[in-house]
């Protein structure tokens, strides 16, 4: 289908209006029934099911309507009437859907049998779960462990997740990636090296106690919309909200809140941000040393009044390094650096300095660089100068993407042998746990490249679409000697069949989950540390579903050797049952797990650093001298760009939803370089050229992507947006941040190509 292409600027705020029709354009479209309608009245309730999108938290005492645009979306996706029968397969091949777009894959429908890929005749036909299970375990059983991955995206449940790892672990195989090492690992690496905690420390109330919120790199309109109504909620009551982000996005600028009549009636919204500065892709470091540097003069000048000395000399350490780094930088580098003035820094300085409760919220725009520990590391030097961590009111909201992506690591999806009580397990089901470092999503891309790995298996998500440089992965796909995708949807990593290929449906969150002992309870944790039970009740979508944890019981049974301790056949009959295990391998973070499934607005794990309780090596929260000013990791050049990739307003994660990016503008297309004027002007290229991007810095250089409408947008100087994962292609699988192995998505080295 061809839409049609419109591009012109937005008006309207984030929400209002504009949310009501979108979401019955996707009404229409999924052709939702009064299921769907009837499933949004639970949606985030603590008796209903928690949403499949973004882990913003679920507030005690909900809205009548507790769900954004987004989630709405994902709930009339996944209860969508379509469906992928084994005669879809028989009427298409894998080479022709790999001609469809993104879109139209996933907009298909849901898959309603267990497929088997057939090389001869290039198409997935049907096989019985029998089947399925006895030859996965079969070729399992025939590789060294270590050379299988197990890879878990963020949808994936708490009970899935820790049943996943034990399959793992129990295999031999220490390979344990998920979507964390594609966008927040910065901060697991990064808060946890400076504050001792790996999670954000503040709790969704503290959004009441505060009055300033310093807000980098996240864009809640189109990725954690129910954040509005919060920031909206501080913005009402007077909070100083100072935005840094290199796109003006319309959800931090304004907001109507579709829940208002009166807003709602008079097409009236709400002033989200004080101040928005548009710091170069990159710039973050720049600018936050510029905001130290400012703080330092006032405490000078006000007698050292200013910053908090005895927060400072009783609970951190390293403060004398930052102090002299900011003193001794010249403004004209950190203006350079950061893309904004002296002055604007000094206006967002002064605004933090007589904060009494400030909250740093952060998202991708800082982890996905080549120097995003550093980010963070400023963040936190920022935060320990007015001791703005461990009060009420204060403290780190990083925003997660996947509904339970925070939550898989809790349960023991990691690659990190020290992230995990292997000693505990080990006892709990008498076997030996691989204790070596596995592979990340960075190392199991290069393991695939390399021809060293022999099997992926996937619970759930799209990996070949959202991992960097695409166009290597894709062919080196096909070598793979097993390939296993647990899906509830097609998408293109399953049309990249390795020898041996199946596909797996399961049930979906929203869904009845029927098992021995009744309809099944799983849950997930948000981005504030909390857990929530969830109870699907809609329809299956087709009798011969399995859910995740009977499909991971059934290939681990087909697998491994029979193990007394672990009952797998136990654990699908009754999820309580996998919960017991996790309570007995994390007592402290899940006592009483079962008795606490209803708790409104969740139970809390706990966080040290919130009681200014410091984890790390020198038990004090710590200072860090930045060692560069340019997150990016490579120079500008005279024909260098910084892409920032980014997503629609229609669009989570890999799943397209449509074709309209209505806060930007952007109407029936994705193939758009969102530019600034003088930038084109200097390269002589117009509003609507088609131009190709290149890359332009180490092993993407010969990468490129066609066919891109030049959009006129409101963008620093030598940056460019684009959306992804259609650009994934140009980010080199080792262009990722130090540490922490995040592809650094958000500043990648480009070129300009007229057509």
């Amino acid at each position: 289908m061809t839409e049609k292409v419109e591009i012109k600027p937005y008006g309207g705020a984030a929400g209002g209006w504009g949310s009501v029709k979108s979401l019955a354009t996707i009404g229409r479209r999924e052709q939702s029934g009064p299921e769907v309608l009837r499933e949004l009245t639970r949606q985030n309730k603590p008796d209903g099911f928690q949403c499949v999108s973004c882990a913003w938290g679920k507030p005690e005492h909900p809205h009548p309507a507790e769900f954004c645009e987004n989630g709405a979306k994902a709930t009339a996706w996944e209860l969508a009437r379509f469906r992928v029968t084994p005669d879809f397969f028989k009427a298409h091949t894998v080479a022709e859907l790999l001609g469809w777009r993104d879109h139209d894959l996933e907009q298909a429908g849901r898959l309603t049998h267990p497929m088997r890929y057939d090389q001869s005749s290039d198409r997935y036909v049907a096989v019985s779960w029998e089947e399925a299970f006895t030859d996965i375990g079969a070729k399992l059983k025939g590789y060294d462990p270590t050379k299988a991955i197990f890879y878990t995206s963020g949808r994936a449940a708490l009970e899935t997740s820790y049943m996943w790892q034990l399959l793992a672990r129990m295999y031999g195989s220490h390979n344990l990636p998920d979507s964390s090492n594609m966008c927040h690992e910065t901060t697991s690496v990064g808060l946890k090296a400076c504050i001792g905690s790996p999670v954000g420390t503040i709790q969704l109330t503290d959004y009441e106690h505060c009055d300033a919120i310093f807000y980098f790199g996240q864009n809640p309109g189109t990725n954690s919309p129910r954040f509005l109504h919060d920031l909206r909620s501080c913005a009402k009551r007077g909070v100083q909200i100072i935005v840094f982000n290199p796109l003006r996005e319309r959800g931090l600028e304004r907001f109507t809140d579709p829940q208002n009549p009166v807003e709602m009636a008079t097409n009236s919204s709400t002033q989200i941000a004080t101040q928005y500065h548009q710091v170069k892709a990159g710039g973050d470091i720049a600018a936050i040393l510029g905001m130290i540097k400012h703080m330092l003069a006032l405490d000078d000048a006000a007698g050292g009044t200013v910053l908090d000395y005895e927060f400072i000399a009783q609970h951190t350490k390293g403060f004398d390094g930052v102090a002299a780094k900011a003193r001794e930088t010249n403004w004209d580098e950190i203006e350079r650096e950061s893309g904004l003035t002296q002055m604007a820094l000094e206006g967002a300085g002064a605004i933090y300095a007589r904060s009494k409760a400030v909250i740093c919220v952060y998202g991708m725009g800082l982890t996905q660089h080549r120097h995003g520990i550093t980010n963070i590391q400023m963040l936190v030097n920022l935060m320990l100068l007015r001791g703005n961590v461990g009060r009420p009111g204060a403290g780190f909201g990083p925003v997660r993407g996947h509904s339970n992506v925070q939550g898989q690591r809790t349960v023991g999806i990691t690659e990190k042998p020290e992230l995990m009580p292997l000693d505990q397990l080990a006892r709990q089901f008498d076997f030996e746990p691989p204790r070596e470092l596995g592979w990340d999503t960075v190392a199991a891309c290069e393991a695939i490249v390399g021809g060293e790995a022999k099997a992926f298996l996937g619970l759930g998500g799209n990996f070949a679409r959202a991992v960097p440089d695409t166009a290597t992965m894709e062919p080196a796909w096909r070598e793979l000697d097993l390939v296993v995708n647990i899906a509830t949807k097609l998408n293109r990593t399953h049309l990249w069949p390795g020898r041996t290929t199946y596909l797996l449906p399961c049930l979906g969150r929203i869904e009845l989950d029927r098992q021995a002992s009744g309809a099944q309870t799983v849950t997930m944790e948000d981005s504030f540390s909390r857990i929530y039970g969830s109870r699907g009740r809609a329809t299956p979508a087709a009798a011969a579903l399995l859910s995740e944890p009977a499909i991971v019981a059934g290939i681990a049974k087909a697998t491994l050797a029979p193990n007394p301790k672990a009952d797998w056949d136990g654990w699908v009959g009754d999820y309580r049952l996998v919960r017991d295990e996790i309570e007995k391998t994390w007592p402290d973070l899940f006592a009483r797990f079962n008795e606490r499934l209803g708790t409104p607005g969740g139970f809390w794990k706990g966080n040290h650093a919130a009681h200014r309780e410091w984890k790390t090596g020198s038990g004090l929260a710590e200072f860090n001298v930045p060692e560069t000013l340019n997150g990016a990791g490579f120079e500008d050049g005279e024909d260098r760009f910084r892409l920032i990739t980014l997503r629609s307003n229609d669009q989570f994660n890999t799943t397209v939803y449509g074709y309209d990016d209505r806060f930007r503008g952007i109407k029936g297309t994705r193939d758009v370089a969102m530019m600034n004027r003088q930038d084109m002007t200097a390269l002589g290229v117009v509003d609507g050229e088609t131009v190709s991007l290149v890359g332009a810095y180490g092993d993407n250089a010969d990468k490129r992507v066609g066919g891109l409408r030049v959009v006129p947008y409101n963008i620093p100087r030598g940056c460019i947006a684009g959306y992804f994962p259609e650009l994934n292609i140009l980010i080199p699988i080792a262009h990722h941040a130090l540490e922490s192995h995040v592809l650094a998505a958000k500043s990648v080295p480009v070129r300009v190509e007229k057509t």
